[in-house]
């Protein structure tokens, strides 16, 4: 005879097989906390901001949390920094998704991922937040699209040391770098439009940082046109030394592809291919190795490029005998090997690229997306690893080891700190303007004392 389960103790086996059919959704409504609904929140949960100003910041290190703004009659729900707060939404979970959002006037970060899988950025409006726009870090499996982000001082969005990340459909105008793809391997940047920045597209290796390579990058069906904005970023920083008018920048990154953009108006060049030496110092990480190869450049529209170079490009025009400013500049090292190829050249003012070889292949449409079928494995944090994790997806990507970059070089923090941990871990959880050309750390006061002691006793155990 068969057994017959009834119906009530059948939908309650089928909830407690699916925990994602118990997801909630949890309403935020002005004058109240986002902070405190994701603290209420479980795995799956849905949190709906509604129209309102939230003057919070917010950390998530749940994993399959979605904050999702609710747009009613044309109103959005605004998260405002009022120029004193310095991170908006600070993520470590996997499988976090947020959209629908208004964030404006923080010191820092709009959104910032610290590590944290499968993640989905989309469909918010980011003005003037300081350092950067959408910057997730150590982190796969990600998409950012249809996002909107002007007056950010770096990159309005920044994609540093991650893996399979797609940056799709997204505006980025008036910052300092539009879309930056750094130390990062597996990415696809395809209808943005750039324009108005300082420098539009930079695919970077920078040196200093626990991973060493960028590679495997596709700029495709991109508009990047009229990037002539003077370079407001923070003093001393990498980003401050790129000159203004350029369209696309690779900087010894490897099997780099630019297909199919509109590339216009940017008046020191529409593309700059070169090796380290550009803004950095090459000996600064023996390991980051420093030249780009393997460039492929298919075909592109480019136009009005160069029309008024900075001077390094101009003395350069002079030993070319030409007077037209370059739609593609490569120089230095092995940007002008023939390992980079390009199709139809002849379409180009170009300076550099005699020696690049005709490319075998026409397009990239066998590439759809960068994105891992299926999804990235969740980063599972351990007693073991954890330390290590929190170390590279907090403190890493804006402390290299030896250089600038937001905050000062592990090195000189080592210097400063170097027999007091405890002194690092109280700073970090409630941290203070310390010098005047270096924005305000965010703070981490969300991690535990223990976890901030060890985060601090592992930073001062870096040796590159």
């Amino acid at each position: 005879m068969k057994k017959i389960i009834p119906l009530g103790l059948l939908w309650l086996s089928l909830l407690l097989a699916v925990p994602s059919l118990m997801a909630a959704e949890i309403a935020v409504k002005d004058g109240e906390s986002i902070q405190s609904a994701v603290n209420k929140a479980s795995t799956g949960d849905v949190i709906l901001v509604y129209p309102g100003t939230y003057k919070e910041s917010v950390y998530v290190d749940k994993d399959g949390i979605t904050i999702r703004g609710v747009v009613e009659d044309g109103e959005w729900p605004v998260m405002e920094g009022e120029g004193k707060r310095n991170d908006a939404i600070l993520y470590s979970g996997n499988d976090f998704t947020v959209e629908w959002l208004t964030i404006t006037h923080y010191k820092g970060n709009a959104i910032m991922g610290q590590a944290g899988n499968n993640f989905v950025i989309r469909y918010n409006r980011v003005i003037d937040t300081g350092v950067y726009g959408i910057f997730p870090q150590f982190g796969k499996n990600g998409l950012i699209e249809y996002n909107v982000l002007s007056g950010i001082e770096d990159a309005a969005i920044y994609v540093g040391m991650c893996d399979n990340v797609d940056v799709l459909h997204n505006e980025v105008f008036d910052n300092v770098a539009g879309i930056e793809i750094e130390n990062t391997r597996h990415a696809l940047v395809e209808n943005n439009y750039a324009h108005d920045n300082t420098a539009g597209l930079l695919v970077f290796i920078t040196p200093g940082l626990p991973i060493k390579t960028t590679f495997d990058v596709i700029l495709r069906n991109n508009f990047v046109v009229n990037n002539n904005t003077a370079n407001f970023g923070a003093p001393g920083s990498i980003v401050s030394k790129v000159p203004a008018g350029i369209g696309i920048v690779v900087m010894a990154a490897d099997d780099v592809v630019i297909e199919g953009n509109i590339i216009s108006g940017n008046k020191t060049a529409g593309v700059v291919v070169t090796d380290l030496a550009f803004i950095t110092d090459i000996s600064s990480d023996p390991e980051s190795e420093p030249n780009p190869d393997r460039m492929v450049f298919l075909d592109n529209l480019m136009f009005d490029n160069g029309a008024d170079p900075v001077a390094d490009v101009k003395a350069l025009m002079l030993t070319q005998f030409s007077r037209s400013g370059p739609d593609i500049l490569a120089n230095m090292g092995s940007a002008q090997e023939p390992d980079n190829c390009i199709i139809n050249r002849e379409r180009y003012t170009s300076f550099g690229v005699k020696k690049w070889s005709e490319c075998e292949r026409t397009d990239t449409s066998d590439i759809v997306s960068m994105l891992i079928p299926g999804g990235a494995p969740d980063e599972v944090v351990t007693t073991e690893n954890r330390t290590r994790l929190l170390y590279q997806g907090i403190c890493a990507g804006c402390h290299a080891y030896n250089m600038r970059m937001i905050g000062p070089p592990t090195l000189t923090v080592q210097a400063l700190y170097h027999n007091d941990p405890q002194a690092i871990a109280d700073y970090i959880a409630a941290p203070h303007k310390v010098r005047p050309d270096y924005p305000t750390m965010p703070p981490q006061g969300h991690l535990s004392p223990e976890l901030r002691r060890e985060v601090a006793e592992f930073m001062l155990s870096v040796t590159k």
